[in-house]
């Protein structure tokens, strides 16, 4: 018994192949993933359980299959990943930060990298919005606050020249998109 008063958990047994594929199914069942981030996963779940099958895993030959299947699609990732950090307001830096984390490929990345250009403006602006910052604050910054504002909007991954021209607007400013970029 364990010293919260409660029995102690039962060990998992190890993996061999068709459970392996049942985590592996449940795992894309429930999130968005890449072959990579599906591979880390598998990886990692038979460090923590161990692996009992004669032969060993073939992780890369399962992820293929799931590829296959049309359950994996790095591609499509790569786009709705870009879509959902631009939506939250983040640039072209970060967004292309989390696909390498996430081990996307230039190949697939295309699409994704085409849909950051074209929404470099409107992201911007989703982010000066949400922190309040150039013609969203509620009152003009100083200087030491609108360099603060720059560097936050940097490190949300938008372009310094962008940036720059969204931090300097005056608060309550017209904001044409067209002209901004």
């Amino acid at each position: 018994m364990a010293m919260t008063g409660r029995p102690s958990r039962k060990p998992r047994p190890p993996l061999d192949a068709a459970a392996l594929q049942s985590i592996a199914l449940r795992y894309v069942e429930r999130f968005a993933t890449s072959r990579t981030k599906l591979a880390q996963y598998l990886k990692r779940k038979i460090a923590e359980r161990g692996w009992e099958d004669e032969r060993p895993a073939d992780i890369e030959r399962l992820v293929e299959r799931f590829c296959e299947l049309g359950y994996v699609d790095d591609r499509m990732f790569a786009l709705s990943k870009a879509r959902s950090l631009g939506t939250r307001g983040y640039g072209a830096r970060r967004v292309s930060q989390a696909l390498h984390q996430a081990g996307i490929g230039e190949a697939d990345r295309d699409e994704a990298d085409r849909h950051t250009e074209e929404d470099a403006v409107s992201s911007a602006l989703r982010y000066a919005r949400r922190k309040r910052l150039g013609p969203y604050a509620l009152f003009e910054a100083d200087r030491p606050g609108k360099e603060k504002a720059l560097a936050a909007m940097i490190r949300a991954g938008h372009a310094f020249d962008l940036s720059r021209k969204i931090v300097d607007m005056a608060p309550g400013a017209d904001i044409d998109p067209l002209n901004i970029g």
